[in-house]
């Protein structure tokens, strides 16, 4: 049917529910916070503690000192480890700095990690599922790179090979796009049907949660707009996930200040949602401007209630509990706003 000119089209917003910052994402970033309140700044940072330049910046004005490897942070310094975690070569490589460690590697990384650490004492092949470079997969393969291999995507199982095709595991990535990662698995399981599986799943839950939350609103969606930065895998993966499940089109922006007016053109129906590393503050201004654009009418779109919080790490919480300033742990429902504020 041919929209009638005459009559005024609504316009709407489906706003995704889980979105933005997740457990292993609020841990991180409170602990590099907790650090500058009691150690004072500087405290050095491997890496981007989250991939969200917004996070980065408001810490970067806060005193917190971004390196790219540990040989970059004076002997004897305060650091802090980002939630993609480490190699064992990484952790050595600060110890013979005599640096001070912070260790803000999630929870659901590290049990990744330990996978690794089993499987290859036990001689298997492990075909990592991951984007070679990201820092996640450098440091799970790092805990046992000659056992090892790095599986990008489905049409890179045809060159994988292995010494025993009956000792062999697959693992993740915990941010990749479920849909894609079992597209993966199941090609491998065809060149290898004795392929085991993780002990249990390895892609986290919030990034599951929020590709499923996408899939539900985007067929009613003329126009898919992801808060995220572009080193964020799991943020580019929705955008991904939108248009595979029917969005006209679906676009990333770090911030509201980058939507462009053309994607207006016959639009009705907006949906917005924001990854893992995203304060909800990001989105705010997003649903702001698309008030001013006439996009007044919000709907939220939920599939999934996430009351999961993680203990800060074991360094800082001794040294605040020595100090008689240990934080209580939150009680279920009590999470803190999903918001990180400019200073």
């Amino acid at each position: 049917m041919i929209p009638d000119p005459a009559v005024p089209v609504r316009k709407r917003v489906l706003l995704a529910a889980p979105r933005g910052y997740c457990a292993g994402v609020d841990r991180a970033v409170i602990a590099v916070e907790k650090a500058l309140d009691h150690y004072g700044a500087p405290v050095y940072v491997r890496k981007e503690i989250v991939h969200n330049k917004f996070v980065v910046e408001t810490l970067t004005e806060r005193g917190a000192v971004f390196v790219d490897e540990t040989d970059e942070v004076p002997e004897g310094a305060r650091v802090v480890f980002s939630a993609h975690g480490v190699s064992p070569a990484v952790h050595a490589a600060a110890a013979a700095r005599s640096l001070r460690t912070i260790d803000a590697t999630c929870p659901l990384v590290t049990k990744v990690h330990k996978e690794a650490v089993r499987f290859a004492s036990d001689d298997y092949d492990i075909l990592l599922i991951g984007h070679d470079g990201h820092e996640e997969v450098e440091g799970t393969a790092g805990e046992a790179p000659d056992h090892v291999q790095v599986v990008n995507s489905p049409d890179e199982v045809h060159k994988v090979t292995v010494r025993d095709p009956d000792k062999v595991v697959w693992l993740s990535q915990t941010t990749l796009s479920v849909d894609e990662t079992m597209e993966t698995v199941r090609r491998l399981r065809e060149r290898f049907p004795s392929l085991q599986d993780p002990p249990s799943d390895d892609i986290c839950y919030a990034t599951q949660n929020r590709q499923v939350a996408v899939k539900k609103f985007s067929p009613d969606c003329d126009l898919v707009i992801v808060v995220g930065s572009a080193n964020s895998s799991n943020s580019v993966r929705l955008v991904e996930v939108a248009l595979d499940a029917g969005a006209r089109a679906s676009y990333r922006i770090d911030r509201a200040t980058e939507i462009d007016p053309a994607w207006f053109e016959g639009v009705s129906t907006v949906g917005v949602t924001s990854g893992a590393s995203v304060p909800e503050i990001l989105v705010k201004d997003v649903l702001a401007d698309l008030a001013e654009r006439g996009y007044q009418d919000v709907e939220e779109v939920r599939t999934a209630t996430e009351d999961l919080m993680f203990s800060l790490p074991k360094e800082l919480r001794a040294d605040l509990k020595a100090a008689g300033q240990e934080p209580p742990r939150p009680t279920r429902g009590e999470r803190r706003s999903l918001s990180v504020e400019p200073v």
